[in-house]
């Protein structure tokens, strides 16, 4: 009976034969081409920072260069996942972050909730927050100059942002501020802010920033 079953066992395994005559399934489709990045970037404030983060200033983060002065985005849409903040208090202040997904553009659009947090004593002032999934504000985004979300946070904060990349197979997106002494063909990393390392005021934490 062992052996019997061991038997049906094995055919019911054999892959089942094509008919003579009958033609083959062409080829499986091709589902997806688009290259998609998710990543964890890091920023310093080296100076008090109170301004709108806008989606062209995202995608200004990932860099390359086609002239010494000139750069196209690498990737064509982002997405927010988080945003995470800590501040410290300076000579025995108390420090506030505060960060708000307030994107009020059709298309666009946040949840406008405020996340704030303040430090005590030697107690970090720590905020993490991610936009509504039911704002558009957490949905792929193209470059533009809507804000993706208010950043406030004095200087000495570290800032971690969580985004998701996606890179299409279309014309690329040149980036808003020049480049300062590129290497035609190099890949740079820019600051939060979207100005060169000389200006910004949320320094990237990586190798190649311009």
């Amino acid at each position: 009976m062992k052996r019997i079953n061991q038997v049906r066992s094995r055919k019911g395994t054999r892959k089942p034969k094509v008919p003579k005559g009958q033609m083959i399934s062409h080829p499986p489709q091709i589902p997806n081409l688009t290259v998609t990045h998710g990543v964890r970037m890091r920023f310093i404030a080296n100076a008090a920072f109170a301004a709108n983060v806008t989606f062209q200033n995202l995608l200004d983060i990932f860099l390359v260069a086609v002239s010494a002065t000139s750069g196209f985005d690498l990737f064509h849409a982002v997405k927010i996942r988080a945003v995470e903040a800590w501040a410290v208090a300076s000579s025995g202040n108390a420090e506030t972050v505060l960060c708000i997904f307030d994107g009020a553009t059709a298309g666009l659009v946040g949840d406008f909730k405020e996340h704030s947090d303040t430090s005590m004593g030697i107690q970090p002032a720590h905020i993490k927050c991610r936009p509504s999934p039911k704002s558009l504000a957490s949905d792929f985004q193209l470059s533009s100059g809507t804000s993706a979300f208010f950043l406030s946070v004095p200087s000495g904060t570290v800032i971690d942002v969580e985004f998701t990349y996606q890179q299409y197979l279309s014309s690329a997106v040149a980036a808003q501020n020049a480049l300062v002494a590129a290497t035609t063909g190099a890949s740079y990393i820019r600051g939060l802010d979207g100005v060169a390392t000389a200006t910004t005021k949320l320094q990237a934490v990586a190798s190649s920033v311009i």
